[in-house]
């Protein structure tokens, strides 16, 4: 299997970090891209569920303040962990984290998807979001 790109999916979470030294060996082996991506939930989505919800301003206000601290965390990231890696990509996305993980291997042309079995949790077996992105992938998977 030729691999030309791979995408490493992160929440940011100390779990989801432990990806990095396997992504950057395979970015290596493979002389492939690594699409390091980030996906802020998009809360205007949640808050119709609980009948009223703040100003979509103050909404999008708040995404802001996470994709700009993201990407200062994803930049430090690459400049500390990923510099070893030929070709590195950020994207910072805003939806359901399983779904742009499966729009991001069309758009990237991704050939592998790297996650771990969790990110923020710490429950036994895999998160509801490695889940899904395992049963709907198009590439293959590698789960950490």
């Amino acid at each position: 299997m030729e691999i030309k790109t791979i995408l490493w999916p992160t929440d940011l979470s100390a779990n989801s970090l432990k990806a990095g030294p396997h992504v950057v060996d395979l970015a290596q082996k493979h002389d492939a891209a690594v699409v390091l991506l980030y996906v802020a939930v998009d809360l205007c989505r949640m808050f119709p569920a609980y009948g009223n919800y703040p100003s979509v301003e103050l909404l999008n206000n708040f995404r802001d303040w996470e994709i700009g601290k993201a990407r200062k965390r994803l930049e430090k990231l690459c400049d500390e962990e990923l510099k070893a890696c030929p070709y590195l990509r950020l994207r910072l996305v805003t939806g359901e984290p399983a779904e742009e993980i499966l729009k991001a291997v069309e758009r990237e042309a991704a050939d592998l998807i790297v996650i771990t079995r969790r990110g923020e949790r710490r429950e036994s077996g895999f998160g509801n979001i490695a889940r899904q992105v395992i049963e709907s992938a198009t590439v293959p998977v590698q789960i950490l």
